[in-house]
């Protein structure tokens, strides 16, 4: 993935020179200049901890052209582990995005969680974008906390960001939360290329089957032994009418018929 095909070219922060033999892989020896572009240190309390707390330390964040190296950082941290945050606290975590993109105040705490200036007694996790040759890399340090204290810091940095580039930021970090796969080339291409993600679409991780409910237009979770019959005649009916061929919208068909494919999908593997 070549940088310049997926991102702005950042101003380099930081350089490290690799030298030892034993980082290069299978690489000849001899010096590998890397450029951290982005970095930011997510201080956090430990997830044992009865006080859950949260605070930001080192944050070089560039979002020179929106959302910049610095947004697309945070949206790979969002990316990386959106998956594993607690299905009780996704609406929280919507509902701050919701709060910081418009400047509203944020009372604490937050998803059970205290931000806070104050990094003293609290763990440190280090995130980077890296350039390598022509590649951009994330390296991501998130053994020490858990994912939702990831979320929240990668969160709370977005709204610190000049307010030119707290909306194109908090869009990625939208489409960020709904990402399924390795967070690579692939994610930078597809994530960062400008598209925002739907309010459905939101809904769909924080509530995937109450979501899926909805799209097929099911009143209630149907009773065991009936649920595949009953969302199987009523995905066949509504994908019928969303195809152009029967009068479906042609401009929303595609996004229509996706969305019908995955809430069938959702509601067949719960069932």
């Amino acid at each position: 993935m070549a940088a310049n095909q997926t991102s702005k070219k950042a101003d380099p922060l930081v350089r490290r020179i690799l030298t030892d033999a034993t980082l290069l892989g299978d690489r000849p020896g001899g010096t590998v200049e890397e450029v951290i572009v982005a970095e930011l240190e997510i201080y956090h309390s430990r997830p044992i901890a009865p006080t859950r707390r949260i605070a930001l330390g080192r944050a070089l964040l560039p979002v020179d052209a929106p959302p910049g190296a610095g947004g697309m950082l945070l949206a790979g941290i969002v990316a990386r582990v959106s998956a594993h945050v607690e299905p009780d606290l996704r609406e929280g975590l919507v509902n701050l995005i919701e709060d910081l993109d418009a400047g509203r105040r944020c009372p604490q705490p937050r998803v059970q969680h205290r931000f806070q200036d104050d990094q003293v007694g609290l763990l440190r996790s280090t995130h980077r974008l890296v350039s390598s040759g022509d590649e951009l890399v994330f390296e991501f340090d998130d053994e020490l906390g858990r994912p939702v204290q990831q979320a929240l810091g990668a969160i709370y940095a977005a709204g610190r960001l000049p307010l030119d580039a707290r909306g194109p930021t908090f869009d990625a970090i939208r489409n960020a939360l709904l990402w399924i796969g390795d967070v690579d080339g692939r994610f930078i291409t597809e994530v960062m290329g400008g598209r925002k993600a739907s309010i459905a679409q939101l809904m769909s991780w924080n509530d995937p089957v109450a979501w899926a409910l909805e799209v097929l237009g099911i009143d209630a979770e149907p009773a065991d032994g009936t649920t595949k019959r009953i969302v199987q005649r009523r995905f066949r009916s509504l994908l019928r009418d969303a195809h152009p061929d029967h009068g479906g919208v042609t401009d929303d068909a595609a996004q229509r018929i996706a969305d019908l494919t995955e809430a069938r999908r959702i509601l067949l593997a719960a069932s």
